[in-house]
């Protein structure tokens, strides 16, 4: 596959089936995101991986609390609350695998260069058959002192992208794409 194919290829996946992703293909793709660009090659980040399910569940149901009572995230979304209501819904959509990216607190761009990991991630698991999506709903709740106990983040990093990683059931038909704007083409 080529890279053009990855990057127009991969679609936020939010139905995953309930097999498990293996160690060794973990570890490829944080290899795949540890090799992203950043700013004078301080390479910022840290990962935590959470395929552990009751975990996956306690996160689920507190970030659905913090988002559901959040003024930010409810003027924003309005109508489309509706689903965090249920007890049930799972903001993972049965991914048995999060890896959260973590940037360091201070320095130079550290949160846009986790974003380029964070971005190597997801279409080297593309290329691998896998679906991704990040679900910044868990951003705020991962950021709590008890969760980033549990998952060892370590002072003077934040979590800032949360990618669910899984074995596609569903994939969406390919967006619309517009023309991009282009500003300027100065020769």
């Amino acid at each position: 596959m080529s890279v053009l194919d990855a990057i127009r290829g991969r679609r936020s996946i939010r139905a995953y089936s309930s097999k498990h992703i293996d160690n060794d293909t973990v570890a490829l793709l944080l290899d795949a995101a540890h090799w992203a660009p950043s700013a004078m090659n301080l390479q910022p980040w840290c990962f935590a991986v959470v395929q552990n399910k009751p975990l996956l569940h306690r996160i689920s149901q507190e970030a659905k609390e913090v988002v559901l009572h959040s003024p930010l995230w409810s003027s924003s979304l309005e109508k489309k609350l509706t689903p965090l209501a249920d007890p049930g819904f799972d903001i993972f959509y049965g991914a048995g695998t999060l890896v959260v990216i973590c940037a360091k607190t201070e320095g130079f761009e550290p949160t846009g260069d986790a974003y380029f990991a964070g971005q190597n991630l997801m279409l080297a698991a593309y290329s691998l058959g896998l679906g991704t999506c990040v679900v910044g709903f868990a951003r705020e709740v991962l950021q709590k002192e008890h969760f980033r106990k549990e998952l060892s983040i370590p002072e003077g990093f934040t979590p800032v992208l949360p990618i669910i990683v899984g074995y596609p059931t569903e994939v969406p038909h390919e967006p619309k794409r517009e023309v991009p704007s282009i500003v300027s083409w100065i020769r």
